[in-house]
């Protein structure tokens, strides 16, 4: 990496200064938009009592599930538990810490973090354990309960397109809480599937400057499917 130039090209390059301790940030939903060759480093680094920051854990032997094999994860900011058997398992042996966070409330805690305000006001959660021992404020006749916004050593992110500046394009679906992941981190990382020279993206398409990315590398993805859910044929049983 030189001047402007963020690419790297390694994962080893990509993942260096990540230790044991530190609270991960990333991005993806269920299995679509996940840096998965990112996660499989942090698997490989065997780097543990990490705080994950994510709208779930991956599934059972793939994305963040490949962290929960060896217990590098201690504790899990997310909102849905989905369909990691292992996740469930060791949420309930007490091996693993769970803070479940409404999915707007999660994406805006990153939000919030990246833009610097420290937390924020929410309708969401109020009355039900989620706002337990929280402050509660009232506007305009309503109660709010205070949310704090979160931050990440690191952020690993998935994008379509970057270019050699960081400049990155999400694609469809797959942008889901990228965006949001990659302001919120103090050293973020972007696995692209595509690396393009400046200027070889239109300005206005560009979903996160890269003034907020600090390295990226271009990956080769499985884009597994969580769940294939098939219709019938007429006159199937």
């Amino acid at each position: 990496m030189s001047g402007f130039n963020k690419v790297v090209t390694s994962y080893e390059q990509a993942m260096e200064g990540l230790q044991d301790g530190m609270t991960v940030i990333a991005g993806g939903f269920g299995l679509c938009g996940i840096p998965e060759g990112l996660i499989a480093q942090i698997k490989t680094m065997k780097t543990k009592e990490l705080t994950v920051v994510s709208n779930n854990c991956g599934v059972d032997g793939f994305g963040l599930g490949l962290l929960l094999e060896d217990k590098q994860i201690k504790k899990m900011v997310s909102s849905y538990v989905g369909e990691n058997a292992l996740f469930e398992q060791q949420l309930l042996n007490g091996e693993l810490e769970v803070e479940l966070t409404p999915q707007g409330t999660l994406a805006e805690k990153m939000r919030a973090g990246g833009a610097g305000i420290p937390g924020f006001y929410t309708a969401t959660g109020y009355g039900t354990p989620v706002g337990e021992g929280k402050e509660v404020k009232e506007f305009n006749g309503r109660p709010y309960i205070l949310e704090e916004s979160i931050t990440g050593d690191f952020a690993i992110v998935k994008a379509w397109k970057a270019d050699i500046f960081g400049n990155c394009v999400y694609r469809h679906t797959a942008q889901n809480f990228n965006p949001m992941a990659a302001t919120a981190g103090k050293i973020t990382v972007v696995e692209v599937e595509e690396i393009v020279p400046p200027g070889a993206l239109e300005p206005s398409q560009i979903h996160t400057p890269g003034i907020y990315v600090n390295r990226i590398i271009q990956g080769d993805f499985e884009k597994r499917i969580e769940r294939r859910v098939l219709a019938k044929e007429q006159g199937e049983g």
